[in-house]
């Protein structure tokens, strides 16, 4: 029989933030080791509404763009780093 996984709420917010993040919600949960379904549960519990349009693409111009992408980018650098520090930390403890 399988054990099931616990993940800690600090995981699960830097998931959800991480897919926020990204354009896809499929490749976020490959790359973090988890389904799609357990993060979009995850998603619905911390009350984010999935598809829901941050700002139309139309509405802003190319250099807001670049901004939103350079901010969007720097956001998921940061979540990616404080995921691989845990988890280094994790077996640093073993």
């Amino acid at each position: 029989m399988k054990t099931r996984r616990q993940y800690d709420d600090e995981f699960k917010r830097m998931a959800v933030e991480l897919v926020d993040a990204k354009v896809s919600l499929k490749v976020t949960a490959q790359e973090l080791g988890i389904t799609p379904q357990i993060l979009t549960r995850w998603r619905r519990e911390r009350g984010v509404a999935q598809g829901t349009p941050t700002v139309s693409r139309a509405q802003v111009s190319q250099e807001q763009q670049e901004i939103l992408r350079l901010k969007k980018d720097l956001k998921q650098a940061e979540l990616e780093r404080e995921i691989l520090k845990s988890v280094y930390s994790a077996y640093a403890v073993e």
